[in-house]
């Protein structure tokens, strides 16, 4: 898959995701897809939340993982 389908696709991904980030009051962007790592920056009731490791770990690194097994390695945070 050439790197803009892959990043097209992975925004449209966390677009459907943010719904749920957004429920608490929190948010997120994306940032960048860089050496299969997808960077993204965190918003609103996110920062400094002490599940946000676990929400975006556990929850939207393993749904990407599920979606782009060959095409991605992670999700690194920015804050």
């Amino acid at each position: 898959m050439e790197i803009k389908e892959l990043e097209q696709k992975v925004k449209d991904i966390l677009d459907q995701l943010r719904v749920y980030v957004t429920q608490d009051g929190g948010d997120m962007e994306f940032v960048a897809l860089k050496d299969r790592i997808v960077y993204i920056r965190l918003l609103g009731n996110c920062v400094g939340c002490g599940l946000t490791e676990i929400t975006y770990k556990e929850g939207i690194e393993s749904i990407l993982f599920e979606e782009f097994p060959y095409d991605i390695d992670g999700v690194e945070l920015i804050m």
